[in-house]
């Protein structure tokens, strides 16, 4: 093993998971495929949920708090690892670029966006986070906060990381950012490299407020090197042509940063890029979602000739499922490549699935 893990107490087979992680992102089977099960402890109720709102507006403390119960009520079986989302909102780093704030649906405290805030390329760039904005302020103590209250029990995953295209789309509003791609690449070209700089930045800061190197990266992936998820929603919106020249090298370079990279996949609009994304080097694992947003769950009857493209071009395919589903897949995809993740009834079903996917392989 690279580097012993950080005890948690809240995975107390951690030793083991983590053995397994290893062997997933060097491309190898121990035992069985990796599979990320949870279930409920019988006779724990976790607290109510916090959306975005209560992130941005709310008690840090108590969030913070209200997310270890709820973990304490949840039983992390196989390679599944407890952490704790730290995020704002999918705008969350265009705002940190800004003196900007979130706009929230009244109906939704999940749903937040901002406002674009670039309308001159020359005047806007270079891209830097404001450390005068309250809210990276806020993003930063939520990180030290969880990080003494969170200690040895479980982690702290990385913020929503939609930065290079989707940093470009939210501070410019996508549908200029498209006509600027047609009109004034170069000054694209610019604001570009601009946001690929930020992220190196953003990586550094966030890491070293939540103590990441020291006790583990976990965003879909974990490791204690680094791992995240890299992407770009925006993508669905742009020719190959225009991916290649402007999104596929922030790819490649954000992927070589966090060192173990999960490709968040989103939507059918996006498969118009899958050779490229397939043929990049950085990326180990791909998680298609095969409707846009939230709610989208892979249905293998469907998609599991892409996952089997996906595999067969090198990388790991994530699959979502039921337990049936996982099951089903096992017969036909590679099990050194394949990461389920599943929700199952109770504590002895999840053990029970983790002795099937064994004794089948």
């Amino acid at each position: 093993m690279k580097r012993k893990p950080y005890p948690l107490a809240l995975k107390p087979d951690l030793d083991e998971a983590a053995r397994r992680w290893e062997a997933y992102l060097a491309g190898e089977l121990y035992k069985r495929p990796l599979v990320c099960v949870t279930a409920p402890i019988e006779g724990k109720t976790p607290p109510p949920g916090h959306g975005y709102r209560d992130y941005v507006f709310g008690d840090l403390d108590k969030i913070i708090d209200d997310n270890l119960e709820s973990a304490s009520c949840n039983y992390y079986g196989g390679e599944s690892i407890p952490g704790m989302g730290i995020s704002f909102g999918a705008d969350e780093v265009a705002v940190f670029c800004s003196n900007g704030k979130f706009h929230f649906n009244d109906d939704s405290g999940w749903t937040n966006w901002s406002t674009p805030f670039v309308d001159d390329w020359e005047t806007a760039l270079p891209f830097r986070i404001h450390d005068e904005n309250p809210l990276w302020q806020r993003m930063l103590d939520l990180c030290r906060k969880a990080a003494v209250k969170l200690e040895g029990k479980m982690l702290i995953s990385h913020l929503d990381l939609h930065t290079n295209g989707d940093l470009l789309a939210a501070a410019r509003g996508p549908d200029r950012l498209c006509m600027d791609m047609v009109d004034q690449p170069e000054l694209v070209d610019r604001a570009m490299d601009s946001a690929r700089k930020v992220f190196h930045d953003l990586w550094r800061r966030i890491k070293d407020a939540a103590k990441m190197d020291e006790r583990g990266h976990c965003q879909a992936l974990y490791s204690m090197e680094g791992a995240a998820i890299v992407s770009c929603d925006f993508c669905c919106m742009i020719s190959p042509d225009m991916f290649r020249r402007w999104i596929l090298p922030a790819y490649e370079e954000e992927a070589a940063i966090v060192k173990n990279a999960f490709h968040h996949w989103d939507g059918p609009t996006a498969l118009k890029h899958e050779a490229d994304i397939l043929a990049l080097p950085g990326f180990h694992t791909i998680g298609y979602v095969p409707t846009v947003g939230l709610g989208g769950r892979i249905k293998h009857a469907d998609e599991m000739p892409l996952l089997r493209r996906i595999q067969k071009a090198g990388k790991a395919a994530q699959f979502i499922g039921t337990i049936d589903e996982c099951k089903q897949a096992h017969r036909e995809l590679n099990p050194a490549k394949t990461m389920y993740c599943t929700n199952a009834n109770s504590v002895k079903e999840a053990d029970e699935l983790l002795t099937w996917f064994e004794k089948n392989t």
